[in-house]
């Protein structure tokens, strides 16, 4: 109605078009009448701060600028109900006085749980509107199963909060838009396991059961939730026995950089098992250790053995794969876990490939071999 106050909320992650998609809503808004404004909707990223979360929707050229309407951001919150178990249930307290919240967010495999819902609206509602007190609470009873707690704390805050439509985006293997589809608040629970099934088929992997190192050339919350997809590397602390079984058997990690638009936020440079002095002196500890205290889970911000430069932390890799021959070590390098579009591959790996027919129709070899490139400072050509 005329004069109505819309929230549209924003997260904390690297989605294709994100802005655009932000500034269509708000344009939708304002041609309805209505007075839209952007609410961040991120738990307790930011290092759980307004400025910090601000500065994460910034990074990702979310400003009020670039979406032609203001950003409210708070990490004051009210209680809506409680769940089965007791607990209270969190909503910004903003996005709860307006007359309507527009929920925004990408599906997708989560990278800590595995169930029905997963990343998502249901999420988004659940633990981003939530701030911090409500996404401790979470968190806090992940034992329990994410899977239960976040559909029920989401079911609530739909009928307590101002929701008046969601909107679902699902991205392909080349983080590129596959579907976004608007859904009525009654309707989120029931397509979000259509459009989560959609987005595990779309997904980009690693074409090879088998790794001996994995080189990530960068991580990061803009790239993921754990800094590194644990659905790519199958690699879960939540969960261990739910190994992602598409995912390939690694042994060892090296991740060579933080990046730029994480803000400091290492969470899960704990996944990996080798890094980099300069990933290292990239580190805002204090961010990290409230994502990582948040979400239950210390050891993603484990820090791995740092070495001097690249060139070091791929030959620790490698010799730390046991007694294997490193002319034929099985190694793959990447620029990130959301971009595997393209991907450097060892010889051994590449003469697998020309003889699996299989993995040749999947794979298109764009040269032949040749010897990694290091910089005077031992790091890699980027």
């Amino acid at each position: 109605k005329p004069g109505a106050k819309i929230a549209i909320t924003a997260g904390s992650r690297g989605i294709a078009h994100i802005v655009e998609i932000l500034a269509t809503l708000v344009n939708e808004v304002k041609e309805a009448g209505g007075k839209p404004f952007i609410v961040p909707a991120m738990g307790s990223h930011g290092g759980a701060t307004p400025k910090g979360q601000l500065e994460i929707l910034r990074n990702l050229g979310i400003t009020e600028e670039s979406v032609g309407a203001p950003i409210y951001a708070s990490m004051e919150v009210e209680e809506v109900g409680r769940l089965s178990n007791g607990e209270p249930v969190y909503v910004d307290r903003i996005a709860l006085k307006s007359d309507g919240i527009i929920v925004v967010n990408r599906v997708k495999p989560h990278t800590d749980f595995k169930g029905r819902i997963e990343s998502g609206l249901m999420k988004m509602i659940a633990v981003g509107l939530g701030k911090q007190k409500g996404a401790e609470i979470i968190h806090r009873y992940q034992l329990e199963g994410y899977h239960r707690l976040i559909p029920e704390a989401a079911r609530l805050i739909i009928r307590r909060a101002p929701i008046i439509l969601g909107v679902a985006i699902v991205e392909n293997a080349y983080h590129e838009i596959a579907a976004i589809r608007a859904l009525k608040p009654e309707e989120i629970e029931e397509e979000e396991p259509k459009l989560l099934e959609m987005a595990k088929d779309l997904m980009a992997r690693i074409p090879f059961k088998e790794i001996d190192v994995l080189i990530v050339d960068e991580m990061g919350k803009d790239i993921s939730g754990t800094g590194m997809d644990t659905n790519v590397i199958g690699r879960f602390w939540a969960s261990p026995d739910e190994y992602e079984n598409r995912a390939p058997k690694i042994r060892r990690i090296v991740v060579l950089d933080l990046s730029e638009k994480s803000d400091g936020n290492a969470v899960g440079i704990g996944l990996a098992d080798i890094t980099t002095k300069r990933l290292f002196s990239k580190i805002d500890f204090e961010k990290t250790f409230a994502n990582c205290l948040t979400s239950t889970w210390p050891e993603l911000a484990k820090i791995p053995p740092f070495l001097p430069n690249d060139r070091d932390a791929i030959l620790m890799a490698i010799r730390c794969c046991g007694p294997i021959d490193p002319l034929k070590a099985k190694i793959v390098r990447i620029k990130n876990t959301l971009e595997l579009e393209y991907m450097w591959i060892s010889e051994s790996l590449y003469e697998i490939v020309k003889q699996n027919r299989e993995l040749a129709e999947h794979i298109e070899v764009l040269g032949e071999p040749e010897e990694m490139q290091f910089d005077i400072l031992g790091n890699l050509a980027r």
